[in-house]
């Protein structure tokens, strides 16, 4: 049996594989070490199987994910990430759409140290969601806006896909980062324009709030929020300034939420313990995926299958819009049955030479490309955020609420991909500017 036929057919099993639900990580690495086995031999595929997984976590740009996760987690259990809810809350209590405004705000605070748009939608759907049902806003508003904005941890640095991208591309995870920054900001932008003028049009939806709170209530939330701010301001303009790369940043941004936490008195010894037990845990798994990753990657370039595709697509002799469109439809579908990680690492190892050869800006890309992931993240008829909410809302709202609610958000994600294809300087001029 020729090699090419070998890998795609792998591709196929590996696609089947995930389609059932099983564990991507674990199909990553039996579909590949078995094509590797079946076209060269045991011997060399265990030599590959024992080499990659060091080769790969060696890496010393990774040594930034497990850092940035414990930055996260370490806000998150010391109660700094609630503190932007609560002042974004009081200072729009009179704003058409408030809570689910600050909501969204919250939620890019949020996204600024965690990294991870699950994370982000549970946290904020604990706080946020029931405070927004008790004043009788829409539930299909309430969860839609906490499950879309939840995508933004994954845009927002530091991002762990933007991460992982950068170490599969080799290209500059700061700038990355910084391209990231842009783009987020332009889809909390949609969704708060959105949320607004549908409050401004249908007041029923998200009644504006009776009471409004004192000016020194609100200056007493708005003075909890310094920790968080300082973590941000630390990290994320020390990379734009250039004072430290996105791998140095990990580090500073995990030991100054530690800092700042035990200073602030939050840091309790339980919460520094979850942190430091989900840190491992969550670096566990993706590091899991991404060997498997590497894996395939070698198994497509042995067999040939890899560079087939990729001269398949090519000789299409497509434009660089409708490659681009292609591509954003191949991870639309994706994203419906998929998590982002695994639909990212299962496509890069074809789609890249594709890229290189097409002369793509692999940082506007890579922030394109994780931008579309989030938008599967809501996208029927998977949408793990949804499935994340309706675990932490419980019977407040049933899922096709909850679906519901994200339809208006998919909208403004459709304004947001128009303009960043139309206006691709969103993504790339903040990187020119870096330090």
């Amino acid at each position: 049996m020729e090699n090419e036929i070998i890998g795609l057919i792998g591709l196929g099993v590996l696609v089947t594989l995930l389609l059932v639900r099983f564990p991507i990580g674990i199909a990553l690495i039996m579909v590949s070490f078995g094509g590797i086995y079946i076209m060269i031999g045991s011997r060399p595929a265990w030599g590959i199987l024992s080499a990659i997984p060091y080769d790969f976590a060696a890496k010393w740009t990774l040594s930034s994910v497990p850092m940035f996760l414990m930055m996260g987690f370490v806000c998150y259990h010391a109660g700094l990430t609630k503190s932007l809810f609560d002042a974004c809350r009081s200072w729009m209590a009179k704003v058409p759409g408030g809570l689910a405004i600050a909501s969204v705000v919250g939620s890019a605070g949020f996204a600024a140290v965690t990294g991870s748009s699950v994370a982000c939608a549970a946290a904020m759907g604990r706080i946020a969601v029931p405070e927004m049902i008790a004043k009788r806003y829409d539930a299909a508003l309430a969860t839609g806006t906490i499950a879309a904005a939840g995508t933004l941890g994954a845009l927002i640095p530091p991002s762990i896909l933007l991460i992982l991208f950068g170490v599969f591309a080799e290209v500059p995870i700061g700038k990355l980062f910084i391209g990231g920054v842009g783009a987020g900001l332009l889809t909390a932008f949609a969704y708060v324009a959105m949320i607004y003028i549908r409050a401004r049009l249908n007041p029923s939806l998200a009644p504006v709030l009776d009471e409004t709170p004192p000016l020194s209530e609100r200056l007493e939330h708005l003075g909890k929020t310094w920790p968080l701010i300082v973590i941000l301001v630390v990290v994320i303009g020390g990379i734009f300034a250039g004072l430290f790369t996105a791998t140095e940043a990990g580090a500073i941004g995990a030991f100054a939420s530690i800092l700042i936490s035990a200073l602030n008195g939050s840091l309790t010894r339980e919460a520094f313990w979850n942190a430091v037990i989900e840190t491992l845990t969550t670096t566990g798994a993706l590091f899991l995926i991404a060997v498997g990753a590497n894996l395939l990657t070698r198994f497509l370039a042995l067999s040939g299958s890899g560079e087939l595709i990729a001269s398949a697509i090519l000789g299409l002799q497509a434009d660089p819009l409708t490659l681009i469109l292609g591509i954003s439809l191949l991870y639309l579908v994706l994203g419906m049955f998929l998590d982002p990680l695994g639909a990212m690492l299962l496509t890069l190892p074809v789609l890249l030479p594709v890229l290189e050869k097409s002369n793509f800006d692999l940082i506007w890309f890579g922030v394109y490309l994780v931008k579309f992931l989030e938008i599967g993240m809501i996208t029927p008829p998977i949408g793990l955020n949804v499935f994340v909410i309706k675990g932490v809302v419980g019977n407040l709202a049933s899922l096709s609420t909850i679906f519901r609610g994200i339809m208006w958000f998919l909208v403004a994600d459709a304004v947001v991909v128009a303009l960043l294809i139309i206006f691709p300087g969103i993504i790339t001029y903040l990187p020119t500017l870096m330090g």
